[in-house]
């Protein structure tokens, strides 16, 4: 008898996963054209510490490079940049004006707004990573140049790297010729994806799959809103393709409506309902007609409903007008209420205390002389920085993957260094590390691995000797220190950030479903909060996969979340099947009735268990009951389902 293979403990499994996919050969592209040519010129102009300023700032920025549309990176990447800017040009004042105890206040200070900010987003992520990072190089390199002209050209290096990404075509668009151009090519790529998400659920229902389809779904659906909804100088899309693009992707959510609703029923469905959806997603990547569509098949309500929305998508494609995003954007106040509430506080904390204990303990280090005579202490609070940040993985997982990714980037960067001619061999190995950046970026360790060694090659080409020993020991006494931080009780409830998530996803259900039963025939908010439904509840199930994946000591502060998220993500469901139905029948059958009740009682005890009280604001399930009983008494004016 074959017994089963032990399974790891997760925050093993997670330290050794990586992320899989196709080669993005176009950011590979833009890596190598970044920092190693920006450092050249500077070499070239006698101005070689402006050079590694304008290199670290398109290196950084290339973290941020990932794929979709060309206009949301101008956020993805522009804004973090300017945080950047912002932290060196502070880091270099007060590096050059305050003493030692000063400078840790103030580090830890910011190190408080970076974390708290973090907490609103990936961007603002982003944004609060870059502030602190920049913040301790320019406390502790002491470039010779004035603070603001470190950071002007550190914003040139990003805007660098911001420019190659907005100019340069892509494989795909240059393959597809000139006729569909290049500008949208992220935005068309990521609205085919969800058509093709839409056909995949659809062959997958019945089947045990299904709710990894779905939850696919939700994924292609965040991105292609994201490419589409970024800045931009005019309120509405100013040419004919962007307005097409924006009417296709506003005709796939009823196609994504229906399909979850045939998902929901857990029958399977005629093979070529899948067809449909996936001849739109050919069109919309060649930018061609639809052509013929594939019969319908009316024989439930769903189905009545999939094929009436590949007829209106159809019409769309035709018309190419305009559709709305259908996007709930957080203003100053909702953002502001993530910053200052649990999880903000939560996550500021660690940030605060890990970045201001590892400055601490950085300068003593240098001031004692253990750094010899060149001012390295910069090292340890930016690595730091990297190590508190929960979006990157669990706690552990993090600390292993950075020593390992260090101790394996130093040294091989010390072997190439002393082999290669300087500095023409060190500036390859920067043009080099840059363009394995996007590769890199599927595993932290790999990451790594390639900014130790872009970090190490472009300090020696500033004229700071090799200290890659001394890079393993910082970057060890860091992850002890994030390791201690990350386990200190902290003021208020442990794992504040994923309950908030879990609150917010939530409140954004319950409203959901009170619309779907209050208003069921005013589809276009429908579908507003059914998307603001699911990210918020992706979002939070992103968390908790993050927390379970922690030691015991910090997984068991989110036990039961895991169970709360699942209810409400089949209560999400479910709410959306009432909506086909109500949009078909008028009211709501025996089945959906009891599914929804039978989930608020399984809701409720999970939260009990979960330690999580009733959502706070919006509509609760006790509200909503009555709501169910009015919806399965409305008549149509043909039949009546009791």
């Amino acid at each position: 008898m074959n017994r089963p293979a032990p399974r790891l403990p997760p925050w093993i499994a997670h330290a050794l996963s990586a992320q899989r996919g196709p080669v993005p050969w176009s950011a590979v592209v833009r890596g190598a054209l970044a920092a190693g040519p920006l450092l050249l010129a500077g070499v070239l102009a006698g101005r070689t510490s402006l050079g590694v300023v304008a290199a670290l700032g398109a290196m950084l920025a290339g973290v941020n490079d990932r794929p979709g549309s060309r206009r949301a990176s101008v956020g993805r990447l522009g804004l973090p940049a300017l945080a950047g800017a912002a932290g060196l040009l502070a880091g270099s004042y007060a590096g050059r004006h305050t003493g030692a105890v000063t400078l840790t206040l103030l580090l830890t200070l910011l190190g408080l707004l970076g974390g708290a900010v973090s907490a609103a987003g990936p961007v603002a992520s982003a944004v609060g990573t870059q502030l602190l990072v920049t913040s301790a190089l320019g406390a502790g390199m002491m470039l010779p140049e004035p603070g603001w002209e470190s950071a002007l050209l550190y914003l040139a290096g990003a805007g660098w790297l911001l420019g190659l990404r907005l100019l340069l075509p892509t494989p795909s668009s240059a393959a597809r010729g000139a006729r569909l151009g290049y500008r949208f090519d992220g935005e068309r790529a990521a609205v085919a994806g969800v058509y093709e998400a839409v056909a995949a659920l659809l062959d997958a229902a019945g089947t045990p799959g299904a709710t990894a389809r779905r939850a696919a779904l939700t994924a292609a659906l965040d991105q292609a809103q994201d490419a589409l909804a970024g800045p931009r100088l005019r309120r509405h899309a100013g040419s004919a393709a962007e307005r097409r693009l924006h009417a296709q992707y506003a005709a796939a959510l009823p196609l994504a409506e229906a399909a979850t609703a045939l998902a929901w029923a857990e029958r399977p469905v005629p093979a070529r309902a899948g067809e449909g959806p996936r001849r739109l997603a050919v069109a919309v990547r060649a930018g061609a007609p639809t052509g013929p569509l594939p019969a319908p098949a009316r024989t439930v309500p769903a189905l009545r409903a999939l094929d009436d929305a590949l007829l209106r998508a159809a019409e769309a494609f035709d018309s190419g007008e305009g559709g709305r995003l259908h996007t709930r954007r957080r203003g100053a106040r909702a953002l502001l209420r993530i910053v200052l509430g649990a999880g903000g506080r939560e996550y500021g904390f660690r940030v605060a205390a890990s970045f201001g204990a590892s400055a601490a303990l950085a300068q003593a280090l240098h001031r004692t002389g253990w750094y010899g005579p060149h001012p390295h202490w910069y090292w340890l609070p930016a690595t730091a920085v990297f190590l508190v940040k929960p979006d990157l993985g669990p706690l552990v997982s993090r600390v292993l993957s950075r020593a390992a990714g260090t101790v394996l980037g130093a040294l091989v960067f010390a072997g190439v260094a002393a082999v290669v001619p300087r500095p023409g061999g060190l500036i390859a190995v920067v043009a080099l590390c840059g363009a394995l950046i996007p590769v890199a970026a599927r595993h932290f360790a790999a990451l790594t691995a390639v900014i130790t060694a872009l970090v190490l090659a472009l300090l020696m080409v500033g004229g700071e000797p090799g200290a890659s020993w001394n890079r393993i020991g910082e970057t060890l006494l860091a992850c002890a220190l994030v390791l201690i931080a990350g386990h200190l009780p902290v003021p208020g409830e442990r794992a504040g950030g994923v309950r908030a998530r879990l609150t917010v996803a939530a409140d954004a259900a319950y409203t959901y479903l009170a619309h779907v039963l209050d208003e069921p025939g005013e589809r276009a908010r429908r579908w507003t909060l059914r998307r603001d439904a699911y990210r918020t509840l992706a979002e939070a199930q992103a968390a908790i996969g993050r927390a379970a994946a922690e030691l015991p000591a910090l997984a068991r502060h989110t036990e039961g979340t895991a169970e709360v998220a699942a209810t409400l993500e089949r209560l999400v469901d479910t709410t959306t099947a009432c909506a086909v139905h109500l949009d078909d029948t008028g009211s709501l059958d025996l089945r959906h009735r009891e599914r929804l009740e039978q989930l608020f009682t399984e809701l409720a005890a999970r939260r009990r268990r979960a330690g999580l009280g009733t959502a706070d604001g919006g509509r609760t399930p006790e509200g909503l009951s009555g709501a169910i009983s009015r919806a399965g008494r409305k008549e149509t004016g043909v039949t009546q389902i009791r």
